[in-house]
């Protein structure tokens, strides 16, 4: 992310007497004792400083197995500071604090501890005085969230923290989101930048999906079924799971998986592993169709001889991937027969036990009755609905320890019925039944406070929020998942901490903080002087391009035989400026641009709320109308004739019915207008004002998502698709006139 916004500073001022008043402002609260009236500028920091007896020391308390030592957690700190604060200092080891520093130590002796009284490695003190900072954690994780503490009121105070010391913890162990991988593939890179966000509020749980599929209804014949749309995220290329999944490239590899679980750890998140079975489970039975039962093919027929051999089969093969001390089996909305399930999950449980040293979780599905042989009380529970389960009589009363997942806030992305598309932030605020106060992990029922165990109870694990992605991949692309979260993750953070920050607060303080969280882009920002961020025309290569002086045929001459990069300019006032290896036209008023050169912007993507225009003429006698010309490509998206204007965003191809003309000058634009995008094509001049003016609703078409409802029909959706700014031709031949990006749609 860039520096924190001008745009909030105005909001400083009131926030700092706020800040002073109360000391505890951030997500999550965090108690705070004032020492006086005065504060330190954070910019008059030298250094970091880690304590020399506690530098390699690791916290191996958690759920993660590959906890990172102090060192390295300050090494991520420093930077955090200078990407969020622009404050760049040097990490090194010391004995003892030195005048502006930022000194990270481990308490000899912590009194930290959970609401349930069990003791706590994640709490922290930082005291900030008139020569420095001093940080200390009952274990590294505990100092790195007082660096996110400490991040948020250097912020929040426009770096004038104030003097006085806090002494903060969390209530509960496991704080977090799940996110539904099965069904819509996420790519390593926006897994770690989803970490990061949620790390800056102190969760430390993703609960990753791994496998599922679309939803199999009484309609769909036997070959419908196994043809469905259903994924299995990982890749290996033992024999032993050849077939298993199909699809390497929306796969994670062994090492892709390890890097992801890494470089979130680092951050303070561990992600907990899902591989869904014995329902949900038709990704294995597309494998092998032997092991289905009946005429619902997503379910196991746990009674086949070859149905648990074949899943030990599968934990055995990537067992070893997994760095958590938990993994999750799955286990939800199994139709079979109860008895079976339950010697299923017991017998997968033992196994994983005895060759994965892990501990299992599982969905809340058959509670235990005295008729049949019961789920072991070693096997956590993670609740989500009470139609299936009440957590607190069928499973706490019952030496069951369980994991809060209540559907109060489910999100399903694009629903447009049942559960919601965003995360419920009133029920945060008001989820307690009790007095309809704030919610927090021991309410699983937000309707009725009998349900809802006592805050201290020792059986609650926690919280995690799940997002489902229930329509499949094409009904969103890979950033609007942050979207339906934004909001959501701060604002459960903050009561999975145990904190309460008021409703008017968190609405006052959060996009400030927004604006400033390092380690992430999720909405593919990008910092500008004005509206405009990019701006290329024919003087941005006939001057740059020009090297034999005025002539600009000779410039054209020098370089249509060779492919030298040379620079475009761009006239924005944020010199983005480009390469290209294209040779302008003789009279040097555009590019001309074949499969066999590029023009590269310094720029990626740029995401809500933009205008992308793209002025341009195809070459009739080059262009093969049969043949996808990509135009215009990004990081997170691709602008594609095929041969109707289309463009292609994680995965999926999303096209309108409007066409390009060959031989003809035409603007392109496309519209990203919060969660809908839209596409215009006119035809123009070289010679015309560019940008053009913007279309009317008359001249717009809207890209949109279509989505299968149940086998039985389908809904058109709006999407939200990021501009593409990277790099145009290399798949073309023709003639570019202008590109513009602005931040107004």
């Amino acid at each position: 992310m860039a520096l924190l916004s001008i745009a909030y500073l105005c909001i400083f001022a009131s926030f700092s007497v706020i800040i002073s008043a109360s000391g505890s402002i951030g997500i999550p609260v965090y108690p705070f004792t004032a020492s006086g009236d005065g504060s330190y500028n954070i910019s008059a920091l030298k250094s970091i400083l880690v304590d020399e007896t506690y530098a390699g020391a690791r916290d191996t308390s958690g759920e993660t197995l590959i906890p990172p030592n102090l060192r390295e957690f300050a090494d991520v700190f420093a930077g955090d500071l200078q990407e969020a604060l622009g404050i760049k200092v040097p990490v090194s080891v010391g004995a003892e604090p030195q005048p502006d520093s930022i000194f990270l130590s481990i308490d000899e002796e912590p009194t930290y501890e959970y609401v349930s009284g069990e003791p706590s490695a994640e709490g922290y003190t930082f005291e900030v005085t008139d020569s420095g900072i001093v940080i200390s954690g009952a274990s590294p994780l505990g100092v790195w969230w007082a660096t996110r503490s400490l991040l948020q009121q250097s912020i929040l105070s426009e770096g004038a923290l104030p003097l006085g010391k806090a002494i903060d913890g969390p209530g509960w162990m496991t704080r977090g989101m799940m996110l539904d991988a099965g069904r819509h593939y996420y790519p390593p890179e926006f897994i770690v930048e989803l970490c990061a966000y949620m790390s800056f509020f102190k969760q430390n749980t993703l609960h990753l999906h791994l496998s599922d599929n679309l939803f199999v209804t009484d309609k769909y014949t036997r070959e419908q079924q196994l043809s469905l749309y259903a994924r299995f995220r990982l890749w290996s290329d033992s024999t032993e799971v050849e077939g298993l999944n199909k699809f390497k490239n929306e796969s994670y590899t062994e090492s892709q998986f390890k890097d992801m679980q890494s470089e979130c750890v680092a951050r303070g998140i561990t992600i907990i592993p899902e591989i869904e079975a014995p329902g949900h489970a038709l990704p294995i039975v597309q494998w092998k169709p032997e092991l289905g039962l009946g005429n619902d093919l997503s379910l196991l027929n746990i009674s086949h001889p070859d149905t648990i051999p074949t899943m030990k089969t599968i934990w055995s093969t990537f067992m070893d991937w997994f760095e958590s001390k938990t993994v999750h089996l799955g286990a939800d909305e199994y139709t079979g027969e109860a008895s079976e399930y339950n010697r299923f999950v017991n017998e997968m449980a033992k196994f994983i036990h005895n060759n994965g040293s892990k501990s299992v979780r599982i969905w809340g599905t058959f509670p235990p009755k005295s008729e049949y042989d019961n789920i072991t009380t070693d096997v956590s529970i993670q609740h989500w609905a009470f139609f299936e389960d009440n957590p607190l009589y069928d499973y706490i009363q019952n030496n069951y320890s369980v994991l809060n997942s209540d559907d109060t806030f489910y999100v399903v992305v694009k629903s447009a019925g049942g559960y919601p598309p965003t995360v419920n932030i009133d029920k945060a605020f008001h989820g307690n039944p009790a007095d309809n106060g704030p919610w927090q992990p021991n309410v699983f029922d937000a309707n009725n406070a009998t349900n809802n165990p006592d805050r201290s109870n020792p059986s609650i694990i926690g919280a995690v929020a799940p997002l489902w992605n229930d329509f499949g991949a094409n009904a969103s692309v890979y950033s609007e998942v942050y979207y339906a979260w934004r909001e959501g993750i701060p604002a459960l953070a903050d009561k999975q901490w145990g904190s309460t920050i008021s409703e008017e607060d968190f609405w006052e303080i959060f996009p400030i903080l927004r604006s400033s969280i390092p380690g992430q882009n999720l909405e593919r920002s990008i910092p500008s002087e004005s509206a405009t961020i990019l701006h290329y025309n024919n003087s941005s290569w006939a001057q740059e391009l020009d090297r034999g002086g005025d002539d600009v045929n000779h410039a054209y001459l020098s370089r249509k035989d060779n492919a030298e990069w040379q620079k475009v300019k761009d006239i924005s006032g944020n010199d983005y400026a480009g390469n290209t290896s294209c040779v302008p036209t003789q009279e040097g008023t555009a590019l001309r641009i074949t499969p066999e050169c590029t023009l590269k912007t310094p720029l990626s993507s740029k995401g809500r709320n933009y205008t992308l225009s793209i002025r341009f003429k195809l070459d009739p006698e080059e262009t093969d109308e049969g043949k996808d010309q990509v135009l215009i490509s990004g990081g997170d998206s691709t602008l594609v004739l095929t041969p109707t204007v289309t463009l292609f965003a994680s995965g999926n191809y999303y096209r309108l019915n409007s066409t390009v003309p060959l031989d003809t000058w035409v603007d392109l634009s496309v519209t990203g207008r919060g969660d809908r995008t839209f596409a215009s094509v006119s035809e123009t001049k070289l010679e015309s004002p560019f940008p053009p003016s913007a279309a009317d609703d008359s001249q717009e078409e809207e890209f949109q998502a279509v989505l299968g409802i149940s086998g039985e029909s389908f809904v058109w959706a709006p999407i939200a698709i990021e501009a593409p700014i990277s790099e145009v031709g290399g798949d073309w031949t023709g003639e570019l006139g202008g590109l513009f990006l602005s931040s107004e749609a």
